[in-house]
């Protein structure tokens, strides 16, 4: 059934509300999450990692970032099986809690010279709650907008994914201030934990917003029907299997590619001797230029649909791999800005941004939330792990060749479970 096109004006007024809850909170839940890849790239593998040789710092500094991966689909089981049983807004609430005093703790957490082992430990355990948070946030903040959505569901949907770089930008942009305005020292020292302290404000303003917000017309209807189920997670595995096979395969590549151009690049660039605020910056306006990038695109599938704009964008993203790394090692300023724009604000973005309505039309309302989550999350997988498989690969001898065909394998297996899962626009989410 075709999705409808209209609405009353009470509804277009709601889903402006509603994007705006998800969107800025989205951006805040990524702002903490992000903040650490940026941290694990620059500081974490000489403040936690210490005793170590600065390579093998930078795997272990990696190590954590790809823990809070791990931890993701936990999070979008364990939210998702509330949110599909008590509701979406509950459920956004409880994560955006999570995210702000976990990252309130890690800017508090004393360094290896302090407390020794204990330090890296707790920060491993602080990641891990990080990723059980943001891996429960997504689904709701999407289903939020996409079940509210009459019309232009690509679109309304987007502004979630719109939030992650809108997160970076913030987050970035706050180290990179930080990175300026201190010596190397002060940095290392202190000038690191003042965007993880001032999660704290945005945690205020975040729950203000979220609890202003009405529930998923979707939910409430499915549980005026009676229609719910004990258990989602199982609901899934019994009746999508093939279907949640394929979220994870269509999102994957896009993670892997994330994760390059957003956590390794920045390590990668800076052993290529460019200056930290340098790399900063340039991640900085690529990630604004992504939010435009990923709204754009993203309503272009509203008009030929999701499949299309995916597959361009994966396709493009695989040839690109084999250009980013040379370009980064002319050392030329001109070169990495050119390359961290296109690579995220443009081709990245027609390829990760159509992925929340996407994902999102793939599973029925009674396991949405827990379907759409967990095929997302795992996804998420390969921005966790990229960054340490690189790292590794590169201590190992591996050539950056290698980097760039790992890179492209991942987005050819994305362009075939795409093909596969077929065009989802014109389903109707409130009658499933």
């Amino acid at each position: 059934m075709a999705v409808s096109t209209s609405g009353t004006g009470r509804g277009h007024s709601s889903i402006g509300r509603i994007v705006a809850s998800s969107f800025t909170g989205s951006l805040i839940e990524y702002y903490d999450f992000l903040l650490y890849s940026t941290a694990a790239a620059l500081v974490f593998n000489v403040v936690f990692f210490s005793d170590l040789d600065p390579a093998t710092g930078t795997i272990a500094s990696f190590g954590t970032f790809a823990a809070g991966y791990v931890a993701r689909p936990l999070g979008g089981v364990v939210f998702g099986h509330f949110g599909d049983r008590v509701g979406r807004k509950k459920m956004l609430v409880l994560t955006m809690v999570l995210m702000g005093g976990v990252s309130v703790a890690i800017g508090l957490l004393p360094t290896y010279d302090q407390i020794g082992l204990a330090a890296p430990l707790l920060l491993v355990t602080l990641r891990i709650l990080q990723g059980i948070a943001v891996g429960g946030e997504w689904g709701g903040a999407v289903l939020m907008t996409a079940e509210h959505a009459t019309s232009r569901r690509g679109l309304w949907a987007s502004f979630t994914n719109a939030g992650a770089p809108a997160g970076m930008v913030l987050s970035t942009g706050v180290m990179a201030l930080m990175a300026t305005i201190t010596t190397p020292e002060q940095f290392l020292a202190w000038g690191w934990r003042v965007p993880f302290l001032l999660s704290a404000v945005l945690l205020g303003v975040g729950l203000w917003i979220r609890l202003h917000i009405t529930e998923s017309p979707a939910f409430e209807k499915l549980k005026q029907d009676s229609r719910d189920t004990r258990s989602p997670l199982l609901d899934v595995l019994r009746h999508r299997p093939r279907t949640l096979l394929l979220a994870v395969g269509a999102g994957l590549g896009a993670f892997v590619a994330q994760g390059t151009l957003t956590t390794f690049t920045i390590s990668y660039a800076v052993g290529a001797g460019f200056a930290r605020s340098t790399v900063l910056n340039a991640l900085t306006v690529s990630s604004a230029g992504a939010v435009a990038g990923i709204l754009a695109w993203s309503a272009l599938t509203d008009r030929v649909g999701r499949r299309p704009v995916v597959l361009g964008g994966a396709a493009v993203m695989a040839a690109f791999a084999y250009l980013l790394f040379p370009l980064l090692d002319t050392g030329d300023t001109l070169w990495l800005v050119t390359c961290v724009v296109l690579g995220q604000s443009v081709i990245h973005a027609a390829y990760y941004g159509p992925l929340a309505a996407l994902m999102s039309e793939l599973f029925s309302t009674r396991s949405r939330y827990t379907g759409a989550s967990l095929g997302y999350q795992l996804a998420g997988l390969g921005a966790g792990f990229a960054p340490l498989l690189f790292a590794a690969l590169r201590q190992a001898g591996g050539g950056t060749i290698v980097l760039s065909t790992v890179i492209a394998a991942f987005c050819l297996l994305s362009v075939v479970c795409v093909l596969a899962l077929g065009e989802t626009r014109t389903r109707d989410l409130s009658q499933d």
